[in-house]
């Protein structure tokens, strides 16, 4: 009886590992279009424009919010409740205006109090270090507060069905094979 409870766990984990991995993967690809959106708006605004560099960060950044939003809401987290969607919209965008501050504090010390103001290193402040420090501050509160299941828990919670789909999912899965 031992042996079918840790196989159980077993397979549970792993497939708790196989959502995370999706999900991942699904974040990752909205990031990488928001990352392009960010870079292009961004040397658009500081070259072409001429604004100065934390200006220009905020635009960029603000117009790929906006990219990462559809992106997550409509693709990666499209299984989560829709009921809530005035919260989670408010949530998103509180919690991106956090990353937002952390990506352009890493670029204003980078080029205001460190003093290296050429394009490479504010881009490589922003749109790296900044960047990444703030994906990995996004990830953590989208899964954690803003995309979340029916009941309010995480979306890799409870609330899935033993194969560990959430049901939407699972519904959706199952509508095609019985197609």
């Amino acid at each position: 009886m031992g042996e079918w409870g840790a196989g159980r766990r077993l397979k549970r984990l792993r497939t708790r590992l196989e959502r995370l991995a999706r999900e991942v993967a699904k974040f990752g690809a909205v990031g990488a279009v928001g990352f392009l959106v960010n870079v292009a708006v961004f040397n658009l605004c500081i070259h072409t424009l001429q604004l100065a560099p934390i200006r220009s960060g905020v635009i960029s950044q603000v117009v790929a919010i906006g990219t990462n939003y559809l992106g997550n809401r409509y693709w990666t987290y499209r299984h989560t409740d829709k009921r809530r969607i005035r919260r989670e919209t408010v949530a998103f965008f509180a919690f991106s205006g956090v990353a937002l501050v952390i990506e352009n504090a890493v670029l204003a010390v980078s080029h205001y109090g460190l003093g290296f103001t050429s394009p490479l290193a504010d881009n490589i402040a922003k749109n790296v270090i900044g960047l990444g420090i703030g994906t990995v501050f996004r990830f953590w509160t989208y899964r954690t507060w803003v995309f979340t299941s029916g009941s309010g828990g995480r979306v890799l919670g409870r609330s899935a069905s033993r194969d560990g789909l959430p049901a939407e999912e699972k519904g959706e899965d199952r509508r095609v094979l019985l197609k």
